[in-house]
């Protein structure tokens, strides 16, 4: 028996045909094969061509994932003359969905490389988020899409996973009277800062639960009023100096918080929201 060719053809990558013909060959005691993988074939001459080499081969089968009309009535054509032996390893599902749900479907080659993009691109921003966050690395506030500036527990880290959930990349960085904030805030445009802030008594609350949390007792200066009131006073001294808008967060979900951000940098022309 000759060497088994399997030809892929596909309108994207091609990885989807090529693993469910693996499946299919696992299925059999076959070590003498070739899997020949035609990505992107979005015209008919490269269609027509790929199909004369395969049914020149003696022991071909052909599978394809293709979505257009056209394209997939010429391998139909084409095979029915020539007796290659093809799989349409697409249509029936998109038929089956169309089925169900009594949508049409676009038909639109390569969606699937896009979705696999916004996926990569929210991964890239999640890992942008953990890297640069608390102030970690301050070379990052140049990159970011947003910058958030906040006292401890204005919910800075939180705010910058979920938005990095919808592709954006956001570095926080917290403000403390002991420290000094990096010079690269001053540096960055203020319509992409956002100062976040709370309520004293919100504050002293989660403050007070944070301690019980860490087994730490009662009457820390981090829960204390005084100390919590020269944070906040602090804190805006340099937002205004910065002139970003302040958002408080004291009776705002995070989600709540996170769309306001987002309709602030829509507003100041930052095209930001890719989800």
């Amino acid at each position: 028996m000759s060497i088994l060719s399997v030809y892929i053809i596909s309108d994207s990558l091609g990885e989807t045909g090529e693993q469910v013909a693996k499946a299919a060959i696992s299925q059999f005691e076959l070590d003498d094969y070739d899997i020949k993988r035609f990505p992107y074939v979005l015209n008919l001459k490269l269609l027509s061509e790929i199909l004369k080499e395969a049914s020149n081969e003696s022991n071909a089968v052909l599978f394809y994932t293709l979505v257009d009309k056209e394209f997939i009535e010429y391998i139909k054509d084409f095979t029915a003359e020539s007796g290659l032996i093809a799989v349409d390893l697409l249509s029936p599902l998109i038929a089956a969905i169309r089925e169900s749900t009594h949508l049409e479907p676009a038909r639109e080659p390569g969606t699937i490389r896009k979705l696999d993009e916004a996926y990569f691109k929210r991964v890239e921003a999640i890992e942008f988020a953990v890297k640069y966050d608390d102030g970690k690395d301050p070379r990052g506030l140049s990159k970011a899409d947003v910058v958030i500036l906040g006292i401890s527990r204005t919910s800075k880290t939180p705010l910058s996973m979920y938005l990095a959930n919808k592709n954006i990349k956001v570095a926080n960085v917290p403000l403390v009277p002991e420290s000094v904030p990096p010079k690269e805030i001053y540096e960055v445009p203020a319509k992409r800062v956002i100062g976040l802030t709370n309520s004293p008594t919100k504050l002293n609350e989660i403050r007070e639960e944070r301690l019980k949390a860490l087994g730490l007792p009662k009457g820390s200066s981090y829960a204390s009023m005084e100390r919590i009131l020269d944070e906040i006073d602090y804190a805006e001294k340099i937002m205004k100096k910065i002139g970003c808008p302040i958002i408080d967060v004291s009776n705002k979900a995070i989600e709540e918080t996170a769309e306001l951000i987002i309709s602030i940098l829509k507003r100041n022309g930052i095209k930001v929201f890719k989800d």
